[in-house]
């Protein structure tokens, strides 16, 4: 695949605002499939008692249900599974966050607008158990799109939301603020007819069982 530019910028905004929020903040890069699996897998098996939530913010290529690593591909549900209550019940009842920047596909998202739209195929297999929340940056089957100096436009507006109103807002909230934003006032601006001008739908699949608010 090709090297991601700009998402060294998304990896500071991501550091920067989670940690602003109390998060201890673990950077990992560059990965193979087998090395993703085994860091989390570890973090699986630490004791999160003392903790009140987990986060993970995966910036890679992708398609629908999986993510790259820099040998192969691996299934986003193959990764959140290792935090079910069963594998990690140091964290079983607290919320388990996944933020996912990469696309779902090869289709340009032209943004059409009519009075009934077709429900997203949803794969809510990628979230095993309640208390689990994916984010992903864009619908299935579309593209993400990825400045290569400001990063991405999905990181970036979610890392401003949060440093606006990480401590004011439930996370329901932040989500729905940044997919209004995202959806509503980007437009792609590549200059080639058939790239420039295209939109951006983040997809929030949840099993939340409460309102999430990240004051101390």
């Amino acid at each position: 695949m090709n090297k991601r530019i700009g998402t060294e910028e998304d990896g500071r905004k991501v550091r920067e605002a989670f940690g602003s929020l109390g998060f201890t903040v673990q950077m990992e890069k560059d990965l193979s499939c087998a090395e993703m699996r085994q860091v989390l897998d570890t973090v699986s098996r630490e004791d999160h008692g003392e903790m009140a939530c987990f986060a993970c913010v995966i910036l890679s290529h992708g398609y629908k249900g999986h993510i790259y690593g820099t040998d192969r591909e691996i299934k986003i549900k193959e990764l959140t599974a290792l935090f079910s209550a069963q594998d990690c019940p140091s964290l079983a009842g607290k919320p388990k966050l996944f933020f996912i920047q990469a696309c779902r596909g090869e289709e340009y998202d032209g943004g059409v607008e009519t009075d009934s739209t077709e429900a997203e195929d949803i794969d809510i297999s990628e979230i095993p158990e309640e208390d689990f929340l994916c984010a992903h940056s864009t619908a299935a089957g579309y593209y993400s799109w990825r400045n290569q100096v400001r990063g991405s436009i999905f990181i970036r507006r979610l890392c401003e939301m949060l440093d606006q109103h990480g401590r004011d807002l439930d996370l329901a909230r932040i989500l729905t603020r940044v997919s209004h934003w995202v959806a509503l006032r980007f437009e792609s601006d590549t200059g080639a007819w058939l790239s420039h001008g295209k939109k951006q739908m983040p997809c929030i699949i949840s099993r939340l069982t409460r309102d999430l608010y990240f004051s101390e």
